[in-house]
């Protein structure tokens, strides 16, 4: 794998020349099948960045794909979406044959549209690699079948509603790879039900064992590190689970810290912000009372 900068491809015209299809029917979106890519391995296309988004269904994938730290979990038919700017380190075996589809969306295609706005909520866009989308036959069925409108409106020529069309049918695409997530967060249960155990006992290891005072308030970031996932995918995880977000989870278990050492101990407030990573009281009396409607004194005297 290349670790060099990456290469930065600017448009979706660019990255057309550098697979060695033909270019694009349209500078702003396009389709290209994967039996018709000519270069797999252009030095160029093994650490790159996109200036769009990309959305690809991988068919026979022979090699490696790599986010940040993480691979991609492939299976036959697995769906990946990078947004611009994402690094995407890559290679294929020298005689792949790869089928699929990758659809490719200038972010200026979507622009006066809500869409534009709204895209960057689709968590998926920047999941951690090896939490691919992995469809269902039926699943598969109904991804075809918008792409089988998309692709031919595509390829039907431009006209004043081609735009209205296609931002249509591809908002209609990322919801129903939305629901297929959410579906994907439940059929691997088992799975996150062995994450959300190895989260708390992280949790608690760090607020049991002096990491508040030494490091202060963890934050998601630090979590989804050490369980090696995106911050959003290990929220999206715990909230399905468990209602509530990692941010949520932390909060909840050192307002719980916090009252133990409220009613166990006569330490003043400002110690026990102290202990509890705050760097002001005042910061920690806020975050008490914004929880408990309660002053850490007020909940100090209710036990007295």
């Amino acid at each position: 794998m290349k670790t060099e900068k990456p290469y930065n491809i600017k448009s979706i015209s660019e990255y057309h020349r550098l697979v060695g299809v033909e270019k694009p029917k349209h500078p702003l979106i396009s389709i290209i099948d994967h039996a018709e890519i000519k270069y797999y391995n252009d030095e160029k296309l093994k650490n790159k960045t996109y200036d769009f988004y990309t959305i690809s269904r991988k068919i026979n994938y022979d090699g490696t794909m790599k986010y940040g730290q993480h691979y991609y979990d492939f299976q036959e038919g697995a769906m990946v979406f990078h947004s611009p700017k994402q690094v995407i380190v890559s290679e294929l075996a020298d005689d792949v044959h790869l089928k699929g589809w990758t659809l490719s969306v200038h972010p200026d295609f979507m622009r006066t549209y809500p869409l534009d706005e709204k895209i960057d909520q689709f968590n998926f866009f920047s999941y951690a690699v090896n939490e691919a989308l992995h469809l269902s036959d039926e699943e598969s069925k109904t991804i075809e079948s918008v792409m089988d409108t998309i692709r031919k409106e595509y390829n039907s020529g431009i006209d004043v509603y081609s735009q209205d069309i296609l931002i249509s049918q591809l908002e209609l695409l990322l919801n129903y790879c939305n629901r297929f997530y959410n579906r994907q967060f439940i059929t691997r249960k088992a799975v996150n039900n062995e994450l959300l155990v190895r989260f708390e006992k992280l949790l608690a290891d760090y607020l049991n064992n002096e990491g508040l005072q030494l490091k202060g308030i963890p934050s998601v970031q630090y979590f989804s590190k050490e369980l090696n996932m995106s911050a959003n995918y290990l929220s999206d995880m715990l909230r399905n689970l468990t209602g509530q977000s990692t941010q949520q989870h932390i909060q909840d278990k050192i307002i719980e810290k916090a009252k133990h050492i409220l009613t166990t101990t006569k330490l003043t407030v400002s110690e026990i912000a102290y202990e509890l990573g705050f760097e002001y009281t005042q910061s920690f009396s806020k975050f008490f009372k914004n929880k408990t409607s309660l002053t850490p004194l007020e909940f100090r005297q209710s036990f007295n």
